[in-house]
């Protein structure tokens, strides 16, 4: 057995998980590549929220370009264009095709898409999306895909490169804190590295939490047993003793630190089954909050809010905009605008950046218990005021289906990349290290403040030729582009009289920044233009040609 599987199967208590104030929490001190960050000082900080289960795209982002089609596919659940309880238009200035509509438990989350704090990526996923959830949550903890079998997760991977020395070197001055806490009952893959603990130990409450902790030895046994047990023995004695040295510090941070007047939400106040009534996200928020308030530096948190596997009885049978579904919208926009609101009133918003993620979606067709079943591209949502807010990519194309059904047209690991990259300030080593490295040319135009992909970008342009490389060419250039969908282009080249020399069509098929290589090794010496178009584009550049 490996030891993601030993500290999967041994649950909790022994793997160390803790709770403040009946919130769980689960202390990572793994690695991660924050290199640059603590180089350069930058200090922001990147929530991961979980949807746990496989978030349905379709009845939280409503085509409305395609609702006859939508509602076609699933009459049963299909959240009404009119009434009381229609969806809420998300963006009026959107071109038509864009158009999309909200639950209408999502108010939260209209309002800060309305104050430019939330962003929306449409279609996300990855090749051959792996549709088990154990599968499917590994893939995209470990930043890896379909075919991919790392022992360790993205996050660790980049934390251990930015706090070399992990654990032996700290707590220290520059981090004395857990550089990355997990909420929840679950040990993920996430934060693990490919050498090292994770960290952690389970109470209710900061106190107890503090006393506990504190009276437990940290001495290990003086000798392991030579074999596999007496290794995993020695893996929790280190576990139990990194927990034990950053106990006084949170304890210390929760006392220094307090919440706002801002109210977080306790429960959904409409109709749902009773095990979804609660809010489980409002607790885990609120708590990172006054931590953060408290001064806490930690660089990464993981939460999440489970109960998306919504096979049946995603709605109410009698009305489809109330039930299970519905109470976990209004959890998730509730929670993160009560978030947003209390970190802006402690004047703490500034560098925290909220974001996420779920393992797949579900199926375009509806079934006949009222719910629906696993699919594949689903969109990620962003939360911060560090966004430049707005919606990326188009609606899915409901008469263009895999197999039932959505296509994605954004891979996850460019939303990754974009984050780690523009918001926590990696380095190109740093992002080689997490294993991200071949996505920072794709990276997506989320972050408010960056004006260029990378050093061959000029300006921050969403559509359109940005440039080629190298410039003056002996034989081959590579030209860069932006599209707002994937798409086939026309590139063609011309001398300077206007003939043409050259042309080809090729397809762009990513969101965002896209590179094509083009030979002009049979062209004569002198200045060129090379020329892109499609129906939303057209677009040149001048080259000479050596």
């Amino acid at each position: 057995m490996n030891r993601r599987k030993f500290i999967r199967n041994i649950g909790m208590a022994s793997a160390g998980s803790v709770m403040l104030s009946g919130v769980p929490v689960r202390l990572l001190a793994a690695n991660s590549s924050l290199k640059m960050v603590a180089a350069n000082g930058n200090n922001n900080v990147l929530i991961f929220v979980q949807l746990h289960g496989g978030n349905d795209a379709l009845n939280t982002l409503i085509p409305v370009n395609q609702y006859d089609t939508y509602y076609t596919y699933r009459p049963n659940i299909a959240i009404p264009d009119s009434g009381s309880r229609k969806f809420i238009q998300v963006d009026d200035t959107l071109a038509l095709e864009d158009q999309m509509g909200l639950h209408p438990d999502m108010i939260g989350f209209k309002e800060l898409y309305d104050q430019g704090k939330a962003a929306i990526v449409q279609n996300v996923g990855y090749p051959d999306m792996n549709m088990s959830h154990f599968r499917g949550r590994d893939i995209v903890m470990m930043g890896g895909e379909a075919t991919t079998d790392y022992s360790s997760g993205w996050m660790g991977r980049f934390l251990n490169h930015a706090y070399p020395g992990y654990p032996e070197a700290y707590p220290s001055d520059s981090m004395p804190d857990p550089i990355g806490i997990e909420m929840g009952n679950l040990m993920s893959i996430a934060f693990h590295r490919e050498e090292g603990i994770p960290m952690g130990i389970n109470i209710h409450n900061p106190d107890q939490f503090y006393q506990l902790i504190t009276t437990v030895g940290v001495e290990p046994p003086i000798l392991y047993p030579d074999s596999h047990a007496g290794d995993e023995l020695r893996y929790l004695m280190e576990l139990e003793k990194k927990a034990n040295q950053y106990a006084g510090r949170l304890k210390e941070a929760y006392d220094q630190g307090s919440n706002s007047t801002v109210v977080y939400p306790e429960a959904y106040p409409l109709s749902a089954p009773e095990p979804f009534l609660s809010n489980p996200l409002s607790g885990q928020l609120k708590l990172i909050a006054r931590l953060l308030k408290g001064g806490l530096k930690t660089r990464i948190f993981l939460c999440r809010i489970g109960g998306f596997d919504t096979h049946g009885e995603q709605v109410e049978n009698y009305d489809s905009t109330l039930g299970t579904h519905s109470a976990l919208l209004y959890h998730l926009s509730s929670a993160i605008k009560a978030f947003q609101d209390d970190l802006a009133a402690m004047s703490i918003e500034d560098n925290v950046l909220t974001m996420t993620f779920t393992e797949f979606g579900r199926r375009v067709y509806s079934n006949a218990s009222y719910g629906t079943d696993h699919g594949s591209a689903t969109p990620v949502f962003l939360f911060g005021k560090g966004l430049k807010g707005g919606v990326l990519g188009t609606n899915p194309n409901l008469n263009d289906l895999n197999n039932g059904n959505l296509k994605y047209t954004t891979d996850y690991r460019q939303v990754y990349t974009s984050v780690v990259q523009d918001w926590l300030g990696a380095s190109n080593e740093a992002m080689q290290a997490t294993g991200f490295d071949q996505w920072t040319g794709q990276r997506l135009d989320l972050i408010a403040g960056i004006t260029g992909i990378d050093d061959r970008t000029v300006g921050n342009r969403k559509n359109g030729l940005i440039g080629c490389y190298p410039n003056p060419v002996v034989n081959k250039t590579t030209i860069i582009y932006f599209v707002q969908q994937p798409c086939i282009l026309t590139i063609r080249v011309y001398d300077l009289s206007g003939r043409s020399m050259k042309e080809t069509a090729v397809k762009a098929p990513h969101y965002g920044r896209n590179e094509t290589p083009i030979d002009l090794g049979d062209l004569q010496s002198g200045e060129y233009l090379i020329q892109i178009e499609n129906g939303n584009i057209t677009d040149s550049v001048k080259i000479l040609k050596k």
